[in-house]
């Protein structure tokens, strides 16, 4: 299946702790069907010092499911995605005001 949301994409978390929430996807996992979005559902880390970094706890973003995220549309709002065939490509829209993503 193709991917609804890919990496870059503006999102907003429609729920859980960080719900209302906006962000772009920095990485997604197909197969586990989660995504990574930057500055949200953040977990600290505790690590430890080495010779390149420092150690500490150092807060970071956990992947959330999928089903949680929904794709902003040029007005900012949310939105479902939908594919359609233009000049013999597949492309993504957004379903609320039909411009391709």
């Amino acid at each position: 299946m193709a991917a609804k949301l890919k990496k870059g994409d503006k999102v907003t978390v429609l729920a859980g702790k960080d719900k209302g929430k906006e962000g772009t996807i920095t990485s997604v996992d197909p197969k586990a069907g989660k995504a990574v979005v930057e500055g949200i559902n953040m977990a600290i880390r505790h690590t430890r010092q080495s010779q390149t970094s420092q150690g500490g706890r150092i807060p970071k973003a956990m992947p959330i499911d999928l089903s949680n995220l929904a794709l902003l549309d040029s007005n900012g709002k949310a939105t479902r995605v939908g594919f359609r065939m233009e000049e013999g490509k597949k492309v993504r829209f957004a379903k609320t005001t039909g411009e391709t993503v």
